[in-house]
């Protein structure tokens, strides 16, 4: 029976005749057919950047701008469908033109999809315009912001920042490539950015640059007399044990970074082990809980956000046992916050810098703190600095694997 069950599946198998040149046409229809997405994205959100560029295009976009309100309420009905026809629609249909001169020239049918996708927009573009429906004005839908800035894609609470935060970042309408691309994803020229540890190496250098980039620093110290006076950096000092006292200072923060922390090297004592964990673990944990109280109002998830320095540590040996023990610990807890989604949590994986807490660093503050900045800009959550290539590979495991254990085996509290 058996020997005739597998001579009746060899005859089908031979009966059968795949037509490979139907599957290759079929998979570089589906292969340029992405493509012509992505083009379609990248030239949608380039022009959308030249309208902040180019004077005469900004003079039609501008009319996009003074169509809404702060809670993306329209003005008018009559300037909102201005701003359709003078934005929208302007934008949508030289995006078709161009999407089906290049599919003409590269004489790809697949293509072709791209151009559907475009007309997609201009579709909805020319509703708004002629009916002045908003329902398929998906980013600019009305009402309090219930959820935090989305990673790849691109939401009400991400284009909302391009409104009323930078009008020169956040291009991006779909998916957030060409911000990350440009590092425009993230913006902190005129945020309010508070950082502990902000006396020791790192805390000075990312002062530095958060200056540069025009945000007002606020420096929280428990050393400051270790600061000197600096142009647009303000200075609070304050005590272990003591967050709550910040709770007032914190309320007017658009960034929280906490990088303050302590490391024992060989001691295991149990004021070594106290010390640990309450410098790197429970001081971090206060101070983000209080600065979460603070996320309140109809716009707060689209601008607050926390910045936690748990270290390679997380992922990585660092001849520390108590450092290694109690970043792990805070940088776990991070990834159980993270879960409720109350604003955006990063983690800054960073190896050894030269500092107070590790003289025999291999790369500088400086250079780690500009990194930060630059991956900051390009929205990254998990912000990786280091010279161990193993780091980039474990960390992501790390997290995804310890995200998904919490999410299915963890849940909110009541009333919350």
């Amino acid at each position: 029976m058996i020997k005739i069950f597998a001579q009746s599946l060899i005859q089908i198998g031979a009966n059968l005749q795949i037509n490979w040149v139907l599957v290759n046409a079929c998979l570089q229809f589906i292969a340029w057919g992405l493509f012509s997405l992505l083009v379609a994205e990248i030239l949608r959100d380039a022009y959308h950047a030249l309208c902040h560029q180019v004077n005469w295009l900004g003079k039609l976009h501008n009319k996009h701008h003074m169509a809404y309100r702060r809670d993306l309420s329209v003005v008018s009905l009559k300037i909102y469908q201005e701003s359709q026809l003078y934005h929208d629609i302007l934008e949508s249909s030289l995006l078709v033109v161009a999407c089906a001169l290049i599919a003409l020239i590269v004489r790809q049918p697949g293509l072709w999809l791209g151009v559907a996708y475009s007309c997609t927009f201009l579709y909805g573009a020319c509703v708004r315009y002629f009916q002045g429906k908003i329902d398929t004005d998906y980013n600019h839908l009305p009402g309090p912001l219930e959820t935090i800035p989305s990673t790849w894609l691109v939401n009400r609470s991400y284009h909302w920042r391009h409104h009323f935060d930078d009008v020169n970042a956040y291009y991006s309408g779909v998916f957030p490539l060409v911000d990350k691309i440009l590092g425009t994803a993230l913006s902190v020229k005129g945020k309010t950015v508070a950082l502990t540890g902000a006396s020791g190496a790192l805390g000075q250098a990312l002062t530095a640059e958060l200056v540069k980039c025009n945000a007002k620093v606020v420096a929280l110290t428990t050393n400051p007399e270790k600061l000197a006076e600096q142009t647009g950096v303000k200075v609070i000092p304050w005590q272990l044990g003591n967050e709550a006292e910040l709770k007032e200072s914190l309320e007017k923060i658009d960034i929280l970074i906490i990088n303050h922390g302590v490391n024992v090297y060989t001691e295991r004592t149990p004021d070594a082990i106290n010390s640990s964990y309450e410098v790197n673990t429970f001081s971090a944990l206060r101070l983000i809980d209080i600065f979460l109280a603070t996320v309140t109002g109809p716009q707060a998830k689209a601008t607050k956000e926390i910045w936690v320095n748990t270290s390679e540590a997380e992922v990585s040996p660092a001849l520390s046992p108590l450092y290694e023990l109690s970043k792990r610990a805070l940088g776990d807890i991070v990834t159980l916050k993270r879960l409720d989604n109350n604003c955006i949590i990063r983690k800054l994986i960073l190896g050894p810098f030269k500092s107070q807490l590790n003289p025999y660093g291999v790369m500088s503050a400086q250079q780690v703190a500009r990194v930060v900045l630059f991956l900051a800009k390009r929205d990254l959550r998990d912000i990786i600095v280091t010279i161990n290539p193993l780091t980039y590979v474990l960390f992501p495991l790390k997290e995804t694997s310890t995200w998904l254990y919490y999410r299915v085996f963890s849940r909110r509290g009541k009333g919350e």
